[in-house]
């Protein structure tokens, strides 16, 4: 397998190089050179596979031989091996129909870690095979953050600098970042929005020179590697319900801000896995609501809601959907990513329209909503929900008829977003894990909301 770039310039690289490339050099966004098919004879094959068996199979179809069978079977298993649920992402029934994929059993608590956990594992392991120095650079929204530097701190070869937008993000998920004293690991608190911290991190790494001098490696979901480990839970998901006769008219809601969670379900039905409805929830911050609703793509005014995550206007995976709405189209979609840079919007006509309403539906939360959602299936089904989950599951009440299975994805555990729970006038226990937080001091940087200062910090630190 190869992999090439949105943009055209780049192509014919090996998965190793592209992991190790994140942004594509000429600014776009690495793909497989083709996409895998899994036939239905596979999938029935595939059902009685553990998850950590399913990831090492679904890994497989990307790696090829750079990665010998028994080195991937290891870093699968030392990925996964730190969660703690058996069947790592396990499927809960909520209600008639209605479903979750509890996402957040990894060490941070967050859907994140799915991905996160490998990419760390992976990026130790090419480090030690090709003594390649590895620095990470990544912005988050709130959750990557922690689980990127959980799966690299004190790696030997490994150093990572991760950018928060300053007091953007929940107090659970700043302390878990923060609280971390390893020496190899910097966290810089940009004034600004998680947009802003986006922004410089693309804008560094298309500054080629720069990223090569200073070995930048990414985290965030430009790198391909986290989009293919998100994948895995779609199939999963998929495999656990058919067992159970639930499968014929299978829908997903997917919370999501970047685009990447629901690409990786897109991907996964370019493979061949048999979704019937992709659902993409936004919260108050709609950008992708509207492009999937009326074909705009226009970054609007950021706007803080209860979903932290969710708080992005820019989605970096969008590139890589326009990608194959245009048919593969390098000049085209280069062109249209032009387009959004110099007039701030794109618009897309009829047809494309038609084939964007016939991959996904869409539903943006408001706030009130997201509460309410979270209050109602507290008391009715004794389940309590995150608020981005339960952007999710909004959507997934909104848009699913009832002879329809829907998995919602829960993506992180509610004990991370306190602030949102107790406006429900819900008391929550913390896991002593995160409960131990509160007492640990933190470390951090405040840094100004530009490519300069941030620049200045990562030449000192790498």
């Amino acid at each position: 397998m190869h992999y090439k770039s949105t943009r055209g310039q780049v192509a014919g690289i090996g998965f190793i190089d592209a992991i190790l490339m994140g942004l594509a050099d000429d600014g776009g966004l690495l793909v497989p050179e083709y996409i895998p098919q899994v036939s239905a004879e596979t999938l029935k094959s595939w059902q009685s596979l553990s998850y950590v068996e399913l990831a090492t199979e679904i890994f497989s179809l990307f790696v090829n031989d750079e990665i010998p069978r028994s080195d991937l079977e290891k870093l699968v298993q030392d990925s996964y091996g730190t969660f703690r649920h058996p069947e790592v992402t396990p499927v809960r029934k909520l209600r008639d129909n209605r479903y979750v994929m509890e996402l957040f059993h990894g060490p941070t608590f967050a859907f994140k870690d799915v991905a996160l956990q490998f990419l760390g594992n992976l990026y130790a392991y090419v480090s030690r095979k090709t003594g390649s120095v590895i620095h990470i650079l990544g912005a988050t929204s709130g959750d990557t953050g922690a689980s990127a530097i959980e799966g690299v701190r004190g790696k030997e070869g490994i150093r990572i600098c991760i950018l928060h937008p300053h007091q953007k993000v929940s107090k659970v998920q700043e302390l878990q970042m923060t609280t971390v004293d390893d020496a190899n690991v910097l966290n810089l608190a940009v004034e600004g929005t998680f947009d802003d911290c986006q922004r410089i991190i693309k804008e560094l790494f298309a500054d080629v020179d720069f990223k090569h001098r200073y070995h930048l490696r990414a985290i965030n979901s430009i790198n391909i590697a986290r989009i293919l480990a998100q994948t895995v839970y779609y199939f999963y998901a998929y495999l656990q319900l058919a067992k159970q006769g639930l499968a014929d008219k299978l829908n997903f809601s997917v919370p999501t801000g970047n685009f990447g969670d629901i690409f990786a379900g897109y991907l996964a039905q370019r493979m061949g896995l048999p979704i019937h409805k992709l659902i993409l929830a936004t919260n108050e911050n709609n950008i992708l609501e509207r492009f999937v609703n009326e074909g705009v793509y226009q970054p609007g005014e950021f706007r803080g809601t209860y979903s932290p995550s969710m708080d992005i206007q820019v989605a970096s995976n969008f590139e890589r959907y326009l990608f194959y709405l245009y048919g593969e189209n390098t000049e085209d979609a280069a062109a249209l990513m032009s387009l959004v840079k110099t007039e701030g919007k794109l618009v897309i006509p009829d047809d494309k329209k038609a084939t964007v309403a016939a991959d996904f539906a869409a539903h943006a939360v408001e706030n009130d909503e997201c509460l309410a959602v979270i209050s109602q299936y507290y008391d009715d089904y004794s389940y309590l929900l995150d608020p981005h989950t339960a952007c999710g599951v909004a959507a997934a009440d909104q848009l699913t008829g009832t002879d329809e299975v829907t998995v919602t994805l829960s993506t992180a555990h509610p004990a991370k977003f306190n602030e949102a729970i107790a406006l429900c006038e819900i008391k929550q226990s913390y896991p002593e894990q995160i409960e131990a937080l509160f007492s640990k001091p933190q470390h951090l940087k405040i840094v100004k909301g530009t490519n300069e200062a941030v620049q200045d910090e990562l030449v000192r630190f790498f």
